[in-house]
């Protein structure tokens, strides 16, 4: 199938062409002439299947040129980085039509946001909270808005946006068309789709939270964050093969202990995204990272929903994400756009439990490898196995709260032990008790003496 097939304008043809977009997806196959024909659609798919697209192209054919002030539709996202993205993308597509767009996020003066919404927009992009605090300053009106999307939806549920979107909901018109994609199709977000959507299209390309067929997976196992700096650093060596990386972290702590660790140790530019970062400063990494200034990019889990960047070779777990839902968006940053990556994890003791839920989550097993013999294992710190301990007993209490941590449960086992040891040995002790186990008690008598004197 091509674009022509779905009927697709010539000025949109000509903004794929010089992308070197030739072909529909799957989802941008099913979901364009539904959203074309008005249906409120649900779309889920895997990561990295161009859902964005997906939304966009018929979007765009639907408003076909810039009218009035206020905006016709409304397309709501987790990140600022998101928002940047889909700003970038309705600006590559629509580069041959006179549609207006803005995004606004948080991070910066809302001053200068406002003042472009004002001269007129048909599109806005915008954050949750972002976008209701300009309805509330009557910087935004929404009040003509035909169509409403809701991307990487579970990704917004995850960062408790539920509220802010509700809100929003409250000051939309009831009448419009309502749009939701994601990768996941989780229990709240189903919720969230009761709310505002009647009678939806939906559109489920591939099975919930299946990594794509052109990804490589593998994990090491590696006892203590020193082997895991080792292994990193060992296989960040090949230039060659590791041309453009992304290292994921559980916390900006650790986002910035990696960080510094390979600036020193490895050769080549690196840059660190993660919350507490600059708006400037995030936006200028991700853009040298996707335009290939950047080798390698650390980061937290804010870069692993929604963000296309292509010809990512290799992302790196370095941490195993809390959420398996997480590990499925993280990897699906490489394989995009029908090209080929792999994803690494480094998986420690406290991890076993998080994995095998991701195992059952993607329906599939995580090869095993064996750790290179360059690579130096090291011994666990006093401290760290403590926290291993301590992570080990916070997940097993999680999955059965009755669960009392491992000093219990070693202690019960001794228990167990003692007592199973005193039913197979006797209780008497000492030379009485053992008398009184072979003869039994002794018979009472009494002396010539004393019979005499009773006579």
């Amino acid at each position: 199938m091509t674009f022509q097939d779905l009927k697709i304008t010539r000025q949109y043809l000509n903004a794929l062409e010089d992308l070197g977009i030739e072909h529909p997806t799957p989802i941008q196959q099913k979901a364009i002439p539904a959203i074309r024909s008005g249906q409120h659609v649900i779309g889920i798919a895997q990561t990295g299947t161009g859902k964005t697209a997906a939304y966009l192209l018929p979007i765009l054919h639907k408003i076909k040129y810039a009218q009035g002030s206020v905006p016709r539709c409304v397309i709501l996202v987790p990140t600022k980085e998101l928002v940047v993205q889909v700003s970038n993308q309705i600006a590559e597509l629509s580069k041959y039509t006179d549609i207006r767009h803005k995004g606004i996020y948080g991070g910066v003066g809302p001053k200068a946001q406002a003042a472009v919404i004002k001269q007129g927009v048909d599109i806005v992009i915008a954050t949750p909270r972002r976008l209701l605090e300009f309805c509330e300053r009557e910087d935004l009106s929404l009040k003509n808005l035909q169509m409403l999307v809701l991307d990487e939806a579970d990704r917004m549920m995850d960062m408790g946006f539920m509220h802010q979107i509700n809100m929003i909901l409250d000051v939309a018109p009831r009448k419009k068309q309502n749009l939701l994609f994601s990768a996941t199709f989780s229990a709240r977000v189903e919720e969230l789709s009761w709310n505002f959507m009647d009678f939806p299209t939906k559109i489920e390309i591939t099975p919930e939270a299946t990594p794509v067929e052109t990804v490589e997976q593998i994990s090491y196992k590696t006892p203590n964050i020193q082997t895991k700096l080792n292994l990193i650093r060992h296989i960040l060596q090949n230039e060659e093969e590791y041309n453009r990386v992304i290292v994921f972290v559980k916390t900006k702590k650790t986002a910035t202990q990696i960080y510094d660790h390979l600036r020193r140790k490895t050769e080549g530019k690196i840059r660190l995204i993660h919350s507490n970062k600059g708006q400037n400063t995030r936006i200028n990494a991700f853009k040298d990272f996707k335009e290939g200034d950047v080798r390698i990019l650390v980061a937290t889990d804010v870069m692993a929903r929604g963000i296309d960047i292509p010809e990512v070779s290799h992302v790196i777990n370095f941490d195993v994400p809390v959420q398996s839902e997480d590990y499925v968006h993280r990897i699906g940053r490489t394989g995009r756009a029908f090209c080929t990556g792999s994803a690494i994890t480094f998986i420690t003791e406290a991890d076993f439990l998080s994995v095998e839920r991701i195992e059952k989550k993607i329906r599939m097993s995580i090869p095993v490898s064996e750790l290179p013999e360059e690579v130096e294992i090291t011994e666990t710190p006093f401290e760290e196995k403590q926290a291993l301990a301590r992570a080990i007993d916070a997940q097993k209490r999680k999955a059965d709260p009755t669960y009392q941590g491992a000093f219990h449960e070693k202690k019960n086992h001794k228990t167990k032990q003692r007592n199973k040891k005193q039913k197979k040995t006797p209780k008497f002790t000492g030379k009485a008790n053992t008398f009184y186990q072979k003869t039994g008690p002794k018979k009472k008598t009494t002396s010539k003496r004393h019979r005499n004197k009773k006579k």
